[in-house]
């Protein structure tokens, strides 16, 4: 950040009677470049800057939050008001640091962006010229910048890419929709991008009955996010404290396949990060290792509570929010085999690859349509199933893991390759 209001805040504080105090700032400059019905729409150019200060006032805590320039008087007195509505609590402030961190990624020009676009929508309107593509392709910066009366000042500069197409293709009274995207630091791929929504149309072709048993599910890697909230919830160590967590007593357990490792890595992919909003360093941790239970991920107060070192994994969901558990990537050790070779090995499955809805519930119980599925028959995809649900529970379903992938990749900050689970059900309409 350029200006010095971080400084005067906490200056200005520690002399109205603050014991100490935090400011958290983020500035973001977003220019993103959109697409409708196969044609550039617009470019825009988006900046936005936000200002936290927490403070300790008489031991309370205040939190005022502001958007753009402000008077530092103004958000301390603020801040003080609001912490007289709240109950005394220690301040948890991470100490001295001042380590300066190199910016990521790199910044792409709005040219580069509009090229990239036109030829991911030419690549799929040679194959299907009828079909109807949209989409948006951004470069954002961002910078966070972290200070506390402790002595902690650090910040970096985050450059991500980030892409998403979706191709629409109406036959008669059959609306189809196939929807990809990517997020990187440096470039994107248009050509892989459009390779894989045209896999996609092209296993659409004709419309198939959906199978209504309990038969083995593929999840691709675009779908299999939605298996991965649930156990993110079960390791968020907020949830251990409150007993909700069914895994609250089960580290050295086995919990899942013993195939699958699930960790973090500050330094893997475009969600990789240097310090928590707490300033903590981030670190890399290891979850569930061959199967068995090995860490919670926890904020600075929450692992107090449970006796754990600090992991690095405190984040303000808002500017306007404490720091809670939160995670910033989330990775899955790849197995053996592409999304083509794990079909192949399939007598006879469900493919989902878009869903309407959800999983991430703690319980693990779930229950989705299915937006784009396809049946598989001797290793082959015969056709898109439509009207077609699946339910039953992620916990169980990871225990009966059949095969898991190696074509792993990102969707959203999670890093997950596709994988095929047994003990779900199918139900829906017949459609042919």
């Amino acid at each position: 950040m350029t200006n010095d209001l971080a400084e005067q805040l906490l200056e200005v504080a520690i002399k109205a009677g603050a014991s100490e105090a935090e400011v958290y700032q983020s500035r973001s400059l977003s220019k993103p470049v959109f697409f409708e019905a196969n044609r550039l729409k617009q470019l825009e150019s988006n900046q936005s800057t936000g200002t936290a200060l927490r403070l300790w006032y008489e031991g309370c805590p205040g939190l005022t939050v502001a958007n753009g320039p402000v008077e530092a008087v103004t958000m301390v007195e603020r801040a003080i008001a609001l912490s007289k509505l709240n109950q005394p609590e220690e301040a948890k402030l991470t100490g001295l640091s001042q380590v300066v961190y190199p910016n990521l990624g790199e910044d792409v020009p709005p040219e580069t962006l509009v090229e990239w676009g036109k030829q991911t929508i030419a690549l799929i309107r040679d194959v299907y010229p009828d079909a109807i593509c949209n989409g948006d392709w951004e470069c954002d910066v961002e910078t966070t910048r972290l200070m506390n009366t402790k002595g902690l000042d650090s910040h970096y500069t985050d450059t991500t890419l980030s892409c998403y197409t979706a191709a629409e293709w109406v036959r008669g009274d059959d609306f189809l929709s196939v929807a990809d995207g990517q997020t990187e630091r440096g470039k994107l791929n248009p050509d892989r991008l459009a390779q894989q929504i045209l896999q996609r149309l092209n296993w659409a072709q004709s419309n198939v009955e959906a199978p209504f048993t309990r038969i083995p599910v593929l999840f691709t890697s675009k779908a299999a996010d939605m298996l991965w909230g649930t156990l993110q919830a079960a390791l968020n160590g907020k949830r251990v404290l409150e007993g909700a967590s069914p895994w609250g007593k089960r580290i050295d357990q086995p919990v899942v396949s013993p195939e699958l490792t699930l960790y973090q890595d500050p330094t893997a992919g475009p969600y990789s990060c240097p310090f928590d909003d707490e300033g903590t360093p981030t670190t890399h941790l290891v979850f569930i290792k061959d199967g068995i239970l090995q860490n919670f991920y926890c904020d600075r107060a929450t692992g107090n509570q449970l006796e754990i070192a600090p992991t690095g994994n405190g984040f303000r969901p808002s500017l306007s929010s404490y720091p809670t558990p939160g995670l910033f990537n989330f990775l899955i050790e790849p197995g053996n085999g592409s999304l083509q070779e794990l079909i192949e090995g399939m007598d006879n499955g469900l493919i989902v690859d878009q869903m309407l809805g959800g999983g991430g519930e703690i319980s693990g119980d779930f229950s989705i349509n299915i937006d784009l599925g396809y049946r598989v028959e001797n290793g082959q995809v015969t056709g898109r199933v439509k009207d077609t649900m699946v339910s039953g529970n992620i916990y169980t379903a990871l225990k009966q893991l059949i095969k898991l992938g190696g074509d792993a990749d990102w969707n959203g900050s999670c890093y997950t390759p596709s994988l095929i689970v047994d003990g779900l059900s199918t139900t829906g309409k017949n459609n042919s």
